[in-house]
């Protein structure tokens, strides 16, 4: 089973441009990550950090944005199919400053690490076509989006397994949230089904971070261990959906509670006695309902909301947050 008990956390993208402090600032929290880091690189961006040998996918640094060609796609189909495995869905170096820093680092004092990549679905409903139509709508690219994703997890898996026992690779997806309204050409039904398929796939412990209001429902319910919510925008709507997280909780499986806001201007209104009042509330909810603060404590990890690249005071608002995400943990941890 998993380690709980208000373990800390984050989501791997940071504001920073100096690759030695955003390391120094990610070794800070329980469970360790390497940093992604868009500001210091175009090709850090989370969608183009794993965009590198996708079949038709053209990546223009200069624009700073991601294109997909059909016409790419067809011609460069055979040289995916016929890769040579496992080392053609490789982090680069010049896509992941920080990769093989965190590999080199000793993390043998951490209970678990972990890495991250895009989901399939921002993935793939982020970077569109020459119709301006998104790649997930095109149902044979779908597949091998799933696929390729499924392959650049398990490279970077099994990189983290050789230099740790507890790794784990979590999903970015804050498109998500998408599938769930009516505006989506791929439906919810169907990206289930894909999605359930796709995870099952996947070696470690699975884990799924969003900042937005998806179906709670269907990831409570899916072959997930590690869900990671932004409670302090959203944990008021996710403890409603009570049946399913008392399910998912005594199945043992995490929820990483995004308490601690990572703007500036929500940040700057904030303790760490507001945030873990504000937390204790959302908790409360759930012991009126039927399960107990051991429990909930002892399926718990805490995190930032969500990463932060707009704030105006560069790298202080972030730090700031972890600070006060270790400090609400150890309150938690003597109470």
């Amino acid at each position: 089973m998993l380690p709980g008990q208000a373990l800390t956390t984050a989501m791997g993208i940071l504001p920073h441009t100096d690759l030695a402090e955003a390391q120094k600032l990610a070794l800070t929290l329980d469970i360790p990550f390497w940093p992604q880091l868009p500001r210091f690189r175009f090709k850090e961006d989370m969608y183009a950090q794993f965009a590198e040998h996708f079949p038709g996918i053209i990546v223009d640094e200069v624009n700073k944005s991601l294109h997909f060609s059909q016409t790419r796609f067809a011609e460069e189909l055979d040289e995916y199919l016929e890769a040579d495995m496992p080392d053609h869905f490789a982090l680069s170096v010049e896509s992941s400053a920080a990769f093989r820093g965190f590999l080199a680092e000793d993390l043998s004092p951490y209970k678990m690490v972990h890495g991250q990549t895009v989901g399939p679905i921002s993935f793939g409903l982020k970077i569109c076509d020459e119709e301006r139509k998104p790649m997930i709508y095109n149902d044979f690219v779908r597949e091998i989006l799933y696929d390729f994703l499924g392959h650049k997890i398990s490279w970077q898996y099994h990189q983290l397994k050789q230099i740790h026992p507890n790794p784990f690779v979590w999903l970015d997806e804050p498109g998500l949230e998408m599938i769930f309204n009516s505006l989506s050409a791929y439906t919810s039904e169907v990206a289930q089904i894909e999605y359930r398929a796709f995870l099952s796939k996947l070696p470690g412990p699975k884990g799924v971070h969003l900042c937005g209001n998806p179906d709670w429902a269907f990831l409570l319910n899916a072959d997930i261990d590690i869900l990671s919510v932004d409670a302090f925008t959203w944990g008021h709507i996710f403890v409603r959906y009570i049946d399913e997280v008392k399910e998912f909780l005594r199945r043992g499986k995490i929820i990483a509670w995004g308490i601690i806001p990572t703007l500036t201007s929500e940040l700057s209104l904030e303790t760490a006695e507001s945030l873990t009042a504000r937390l204790r509330e959302l908790w409360k909810f759930l012991n009126q309902h039927g399960l107990d603060d051991d429990l909930i404590f002892d399926r718990s990890w805490l995190a930032p909301s969500r990463c932060c690249l707009i704030n105006g005071d560069g790298t202080t608002s972030v730090n700031h947050s972890f600070s006060l995400l270790r400090e609400i943990s150890q309150t938690l941890r003597t109470r």
